[in-house]
């Protein structure tokens, strides 16, 4: 529940020892256009001063000390069940916001009143010129991968439905998300929020990838886009995500793509350095994709949506995946705000 003089969006930034990045991502914020908006800020235990630095910057934001680095996933759990708007923005310290973000995806909010997720434009913090992100696609081989990444933005897609809003600038229905219970914390950092998109898709909902809600994005500027880190949970959660949430109906049309894709990693990178990081990581997804079967029951169980709805949001085409194409579907919206009442 919300109460009058509660924000209408709650801004949650996780932080992990990153440096300047997030003083520049909270100043960010203070040059939004859409004023109606608190910040929090957790701390996953930080030891290089960033914490410092942002709090001498003046800005206020509420502060939550977690201690030690409990993930992406747990932290960001923890900062909603604090916090007080009926949406809330889930931003990365090293995800960078254009004066009009909030503006956008709040006008979005009016424009697809029946939809709790939606996304933002990733450009390249350090060349506006390539996209970072335009929504999160999910292929039927099991892999969730970042849309339009790497292509000039020029080519950025119209707005419309996507799989997934990437969390590094996302927007929840704060209900919704608690009712779908949050990002899963068992996967610590990546690939928490394509669950969660399949999650919401299952139970009969759908995101929406805003084009004009643009923020500049390093990329895994604190891990490392291809450190030993991202590749191990990006790897491993991506074989829970499908485990979890795929239909039954759809494994058995989709497994054999599944393993197929999961060996060709293995292949590829033979004469690796990270080949014992991702095999660990197969091993692991598994293994764990075993002691995940009582969530899979739940989530299955609970599904609303059909099987061709769910079908139809995934990425059927082995080119877009090549490419690494966004798969955007057009829908319709409000043209006129005052029918959304």
């Amino acid at each position: 529940m919300t109460g009058p003089n509660d924000p209408c969006v709650s801004v949650i930034i996780v932080n992990y020892n990153a440096g300047r990045r997030l003083s520049r991502s909270l100043e960010c914020l203070t040059r939004q256009r859409f004023r109606d908006f608190d910040v929090t800020i957790v701390d996953n235990g930080s030891t290089d001063n960033s914490i410092q630095h942002a709090q001498n910057m003046g800005i206020p934001f509420t502060l939550i000390e977690a201690g030690e680095n409990i993930g992406f996933a747990t932290a960001n759990n923890r900062a909603v069940r604090q916090a007080r708007g009926e949406w809330v923005a889930f931003l990365n310290p090293d995800a960078y916001a254009d004066p009009g973000w909030l503006e956008s995806l709040i006008n979005a909010t009016v424009r697809y009143p029946d939809v709790d997720a939606f996304g933002s434009t990733q450009v390249n913090a350090a060349d506006p010129s390539i996209l970072d992100g335009a929504g999160d696609a999910y292929h039927i081989f099991g892999v969730p991968y970042r849309g339009h990444f790497g292509w000039p933005a020029s080519k950025l897609p119209q707005e419309g439905e996507c799989f997934a809003p990437c969390a590094a600038a996302a927007l929840y229905r704060r209900s919704k998300f608690n009712a779908l219970g949050g990002f899963e914390e068992s996967y610590f950092c990546y690939c928490e929020d394509v669950d969660l998109a399949f999650r919401l898709r299952l139970a009969g909902g759908r995101a929406i990838q805003v084009r004009d809600a643009r923020v500049s994005h390093e990329g895994s500027g604190l891990t490392g886009r291809r450190s030993d880190f991202t590749v191990y949970y990006g790897h491993r959660n991506r074989i829970w995500t499908y485990f979890r949430c795929m239909p039954g109906a759809l494994i058995i049309v989709t497994a054999p793509l599944f393993f197929a894709t999961n060996l060709a990693w293995l292949l590829l990178h033979l004469r690796s350095k990270q080949l014992p990081i991702i095999w660990r990581a197969l091993r692991d997804g598994c293994v764990g994709a075993f002691r995940q079967r009582h969530a899979r029951r739940l989530i299955q169980r609970s599904r609303k949506a059909s099987l061709f709805s769910v079908a139809h949001a995934m990425t059927w085409s082995p080119i877009k995946f090549i490419k690494r194409e966004a798969d955007i579907h057009q829908v319709s919206a409000i043209d006129d705000p005052s029918l959304a009442n």
